[in-house]
């Protein structure tokens, strides 16, 4: 069973997001210190994989293939700076469609757990949105924890607002993707070594 797994969101995340999608690779820009937070899970031997809403497929603004591409030169860049993303799942769905795999449902994680038989209380999910501290915590995940990047300072202050409702409080907020890295190996470190 695969443990020390971390589910990232991609746009805002990894990459600048942007209202308009990223529809091309000559839209898709790192953020800065990404590529060394990847890189910081692989050599702590984190499973980095990617859970992602990409709906501008089925909106009409882009093609599978170029999203494919997308993730191609992502996933090469991470590795040429010695990090790994074993995986990329993405829901190429509307909200309109009501498909199970669009976060803030589980399908993706789900997807990502039969394939490499995940131990989802040995995992971590970092996102921008609610949708991923939602989903992340309705999957099971050990840790949720929210970055300030992309849309995480606005979804912030609608999670503080849920204070009620733990199931929407992530575990932790962090400044960026790099940040949180040392946050959940941290944290990996103390429980699960």
């Amino acid at each position: 069973m695969l443990k020390k797994v971390v589910f990232l969101d991609r746009d805002g995340v990894i990459n600048k997001d942007s209202s308009d999608y990223i529809k091309s690779r000559q839209e898709f820009e790192f953020l800065p210190k990404s590529i060394e937070a990847i890189r910081n899970f692989t050599l702590n031997g984190f499973t980095v994989i990617i859970i992602t809403n990409q709906s501008a497929i089925n909106r009409g603004l882009t093609t599978l293939q170029e999203i494919m591409h997308i993730h191609e030169m992502m996933v090469e860049t991470v590795k040429s700076r010695g990090g790994l993303i074993k995986d990329v799942f993405f829901c190429p769905h509307t909200p309109e469609e009501g498909c199970i795999c669009r976060k803030p449902e589980t399908g993706l994680i789900r997807k990502a757990q039969k394939k490499y038989n995940i131990d989802l209380a040995c995992s971590a999910m970092v996102g921008d949105s609610v949708k991923d501290i939602e989903c992340a915590k309705s999957a099971g995940c050990r840790y949720a924890v929210l970055v300030k990047t992309g849309n995480g300072k606005k979804s912030e202050k609608t999670l503080l607002k849920k204070i009620d409702l733990p199931n929407s409080l992530p575990d932790h907020v962090s400044r960026d993707l790099f940040d949180a890295s040392h946050w959940i190996i941290n944290r990996f470190d103390r429980h699960f070594s």
